[in-house]
């Protein structure tokens, strides 16, 4: 295994800070916090904000993501699917920065972490926040583990959509209101299209190498080409979904803000169209902000429309 190189060409030994920095992949983590932004933005808007709720599920969503980052990183390499070669920014496990166990301990202790947040949850909204919490941890962990990994089969944008989109935004709409609404559930697929992007950009850099590591995912059962348009079409629907919910008079002019996170959204799908490989490790943590800036903008609007 090679060892890091520094800026000058030398060799270099990366603290212990930075290399658990590298292993939880911060360019990642707005993914896990635009669901909540927005979920609580909703709820800011109907009145039923509470602060103690909000910061429980933006620190539980922060997690699982950490957890599941920490998951991929050390069963990929388990799997044989990381190798040298490999496209993406370094993973600590691979790269022999951290061994097996360590990373394991670490992914363990941030689902110990949650599941103590989740206890306060569950006191603040009942029973079935465990059973919600239960089963994210069940497919952050079964992404890349365990009998049938769900990313080397084709169900990684299902996963993502499902619990970084509706989840987050709804889960967070509910256990700090008691209920849930048509509006939640718009805007959990509009952020939910735009998490998915992320992951559908990473598999479109990753197609070649998947494919030889028998990974199954979208991009390498429908090629490069259909796998941009999928992108293409995942950075569109957020803001025709809201365009139209305003245009329907849901919610007010003031939602139009994220629109200004368009340029965003528009750069990195140009990028997608006409990069590939290691230039589009760029689009993948751009992507993540452009979520993060569309739902911070939506909140904006939110409290602006009710000053």
């Amino acid at each position: 295994m090679s060892s890091p190189v520094a800026p000058d060409g030398n060799p270099e030994s990366p603290s212990t800070l930075h290399r658990w920095w590298l292993a939880i992949r911060p360019k990642t983590l707005p993914a896990a916090a635009a669901g909540v932004i927005v979920g609580t933005a909703l709820a800011w808007r109907d009145g039923g904000f509470s602060l103690g709720p909000a910061l429980a599920a933006l620190g539980v969503a922060l997690l699982l993501q950490i957890a599941s980052n920490l998951a991929n990183d050390v069963y990929d390499d388990e799997r044989g699917a990381d190798t040298a070669d490999r496209l993406g920014p370094v993973r600590v496990t691979q790269s022999g920065l951290l061994t097996r166990d360590q990373v394991k301990r670490g992914m363990k202790t941030a689902l110990a972490l949650a599941l103590a947040i989740g206890i306060y949850l569950t006191f603040v909204r009942g029973v079935l926040v465990p059973v919600i919490g239960a089963t994210a941890v069940v497919v952050a962990l079964a992404y890349t583990a365990g009998p049938y990994p769900l990313g080397y089969h084709g169900l990684g944008e299902v996963c993502v959509f499902l619990f970084f989109g509706l989840t987050a935004v709804v889960g967070t709409y509910w256990v700090q209101t008691g209920t849930t609404s048509v509006l939640a559930w718009l805007m959990a697929m509009a952020i939910g299209a735009l998490i998915t992007a992320i992951i559908v950009v990473n598999n479109l850099r990753d197609v070649e190498q998947d494919r030889a590591a028998n990974k199954r995912t979208i991009a390498v059962r429908v090629g490069a080409r259909a796998t941009t348009f999928e992108y293409g079409t995942l950075m569109t629907l957020p803001y025709a979904l809201l365009t139209i919910i305003v245009v329907l008079h849901a919610l007010p002019l003031a939602a139009l803000l994220t629109w200004l996170s368009l340029p965003l959204a528009l750069q990195e799908t140009r990028r997608v169209f006409t990069q590939s490989g290691r230039a589009l490790n760029a689009a993948l943590a751009e992507t993540g902000q452009t979520a993060l800036v569309y739902s911070v903008l939506f909140a904006v609007g939110m409290v602006l429309a009710r000053a």
